[in-house]
This record gives structure tokens, C-alpha cells and sequence, in this order.
């Protein structure tokens, strides 16, 4: 394969945000005034989701981890700046601690009223916020290698991500209720193995062929090859609330890419791990975030979940320093020590007993590094 192309691994980084009432903090449809005002600013990068309290922003293709950092942080202070202009406010968090989803509006688009129409209830009860981070692949077939090894590490980062303890203004007990949230739609969760690019080909084809379907899109994964760009998407994550978490789990997950890459290049191969075993992990991921345990398949046994973070370091360290992204990576080791934002979130409602002092915080924290 000859010396590896670390430029192949390009980013693109989608995030969706909350807008909320600033009095009440209950989350409020913006009336897509965001995104038309968004949109004289930074173009496509803004869009409507299917419900009217969220935004979602996504980065240009990104060169490296900085020129990712650079592009998060000005659509964050884009965003921040316009809903301060029209009275509301914006927030990161996987879901929002107190409000009902009953009483958000959807957008009135063609697309979203085919998914409420069809799924009904899981849909309009669908009121999360998630991060999509792509990473370039320099072919399809490569793409569906590399995203057959990656989905061991899903639950891994998806540990550091959490950031929903709270729904409709109950205690979860869930470091990331939002996936939970998430499950009731069709076509979720971690992947399957796939031989080959033509065996997903096949699959997607099948599916739009028998009207399950119409197009590749409605794939929600945790981890998907693009249906259109030579990208491995992984969408595992709740949306962090700062920008430096963001940045580190982006780089986290380009640095798997090439690792994963890499090994194939000497003609290594990363175990591959069902996907029961791997759900195992995703469960305990999304119930204990960074404080349980997960379990480690090679040893048959359980481990501490940072230690298991920490070898995930250790296995991704020789490709950092070619890529540019050892000072984003170096970010997990602080969030390893201050906690999640599913952590942070529940320490201020211990010290306050206030989910409006949550929704405060989570708003506080937008812009922070």
C-alpha cells in the first residue's frame, strides 16, 4: 500500500443544539428565524431539524483537526449570537433536562412529515440532540473496512460523550438517556459485520426495492459508510456540551480511522467482535458513562471503563502526531478528570435540586473551551 496518506482522513463534524426560552428555559421553536438569519452568514452550514427547538450545524470538510476547531467554534458563536439576537437562547446537551416533547412543534417539510407519518409516535418523541463526525476515506471499499473494525470502539468514546441524564424532567439514571430515546426508531444501534462494500450495496438496495426504504438515509446507525460521500460517519455520540469535547471526540475517532488503517496497511487485521458482545459495552456505556465498567472480549473480563479508555489512547498514539491532533486528543485525559457532561450536569442538579439551574449550566457552558 505504500506510506499512508494521512491527508485521506479529512473531517466533517455535525452538531445539533437546543433553543431554548430564556425565561422559562423550556426549549421553544425558533421559527427557523436561526437559520434564515444562519444562512446570510454561514450558508448551508445551518439547517432545520425536524422539530423546531433544534438547530443543526455542520462543519466544510476539514482538513485536520484544527481547521475543525476553527469551523466549530465560529458555528457556535454564529449560532449563540443570532439566538441572542432574537431573544433565546442555544444549549449542547443530549437531551434537555425538563421539557415534554408533546408540546414541540415539528417543521412543516416533506421529508419530516413522511418520518412522523410513518413512525409515528417514536418520531415525535425523537426531541435529541446527537454529533455525526465524518472521517474521509479514500475509497468505499476501504470504508466499509474500516467501519466493520471501528464499531468495537463505539461504546468507548460514546462513554466520554454522554451528556443526557435527564428526560422530561425525571432522573434517568442514565449517564445518556438519549439513546435510549433513540432506540424506538428502526434501523438504529451498532451495525452488523458486512463482507464487503457490494454486501452493503446489496443491502440497501433490497431495502429501497421492498419499500422499507427510499433511500439510504433512513439507515441510523451508529456508525454508517455514507450512502454518497466517501466517508465513515459515526453518530454513537450525544452532542457534547463544550467545544473542546466536541473537537476531542472528533480527533478521538479520525485517530481510529487511521490506526485501524494503518494495521491494514502491514496486513493486520483488528479482531472482529459481534454485534451482541459490543451492545454489551454500548449498554454499559450509556448507563454508567465513564465511572463503570465495560468488558474486554480479548480478556474475557470485566475492566474499569478510563482504563479501557486509556489503552484506546495508547492504541491510537502512533498515528496522533501525523495527523496534527495530539493536543485535541490530549483534551480526553481532562475529561476523564472533570467528568461528562452527563456528570456535570448531575452535579450541579445535586448542589442546586434545580433542573432550571441544569438548563442555566448547559447554556453557560455553549461557548466555554
Amino acid at each position: 500500500m505504500g506510506p499512508i496518506n494521512y491527508k485521506h482522513f479529512t473531517l466533517g463534524i455535525e452538531e445539533e443544539y437546543m433553543v431554548m426560552d430564556p425565561q422559562s428555559r423550556e426549549l421553544k421553536s425558533h421559527e427557523q428565524k436561526i437559520v434564515s438569519e444562519g444562512q446570510k452568514v454561514i450558508r448551508d452550514q445551518v439547517k432545520a431539524e425536524m422539530h423546531q427547538a433544534v438547530v443543526e450545524v455542520g462543519t466544510d470538510i476539514c482538513e485536520n483537526i484544527d481547521v475543525a476547531l476553527r469551523d466549530v467554534t465560529t458555528l457556535r458563536n454564529t449560532i449563540s449570537h443570532i439566538a441572542g439576537d432574537l431573544g433565546l437562547w442555544v444549549g449542547a446537551s443530549g437531551t434537555h433536562p425538563f421539557s415534554h416533547w408533546e408540546r414541540q412543534l415539528i417543521t412543516d417539510h416533506a421529508r419530516y412529515n413522511a418520518i412522523v407519518n410513518e413512525l409515528q409516535e417514536a418520531a415525535r418523541s425523537n426531541l435529541i440532540f446527537g454529533l455525526h463526525v465524518h472521517v474521509g476515506m479514500e475509497s468505499r471499499e476501504m470504508a466499509i473496512h474500516i467501519a466493520n473494525s471501528a464499531r468495537y470502539f463505539l461504546p468507548h468514546v460514546y462513554a466520554l460523550s454522554t451528556n443526557s441524564p435527564f428526560w422530561e424532567g425525571r432522573l434517568t439514571g442514565y449517564k445518556s438517556f438519549r439513546t435510549k430515546v433513540f432506540d424506538k426508531f428502526p434501523r438504529t444501534g451498532i451495525p452488523d459485520f458486512f463482507e464487503s462494500i457490494e454486501a452493503y450495496d446489496s443491502y440497501i438496495k433490497l431495502l429501497v426495492k421492498t419499500n422499507c426504504i427510499d433511500n439510504a438515509k433512513k439507515i441510523w446507525w451508529d456508525l454508517r459508510v455514507h450512502p454518497f460521500f466517501n466517508t465513515v460517519e459515526f453518530r454513537i455520540c450525544d452532542v457534547p456540551m463544550t467545544i473542546n469535547e466536541t473537537i476531542a471526540i472528533a480527533a478521538l475517532f479520525q485517530a481510529i480511522c487511521a490506526k485501524l488503517y494503518l494495521l491494514r496497511s502491514k496486513n493486520l487485521n483488528f479482531i472482529m467482535y459481534s454485534r451482541l458482545l459490543i451492545n454489551e459495552n454500548k449498554w454499559r456505556a450509556g448507563r454508567y458513562g465513564i465511572d463503570g465498567t465495560m468488558i474486554d472480549f480479548g480478556k474475557e473480563s470485566e475492566v474499569n471503563t478510563r482504563v479501557l479508555i486509556y489503552e484506546l489512547l495508547d492504541f491510537v498514539d502512533d498515528v496522533v502526531d501525523q495527523l496534527g491532533s495530539r493536543h485535541a486528543i490530549a483534551h480526553v485525559h481532562k475529561m476523564l478528570e472533570n467528568g461528562t457532561g452527563a456528570d456535570r450536569q448531575l452535579a450541579v442538579f445535586k448542589e442546586t435540586n434545580s433542573l432550571v439551574s441544569v438548563a442555566d449550566f448547559i447554556h453557560d457552558q455553549f461557548l466555554a473551551t
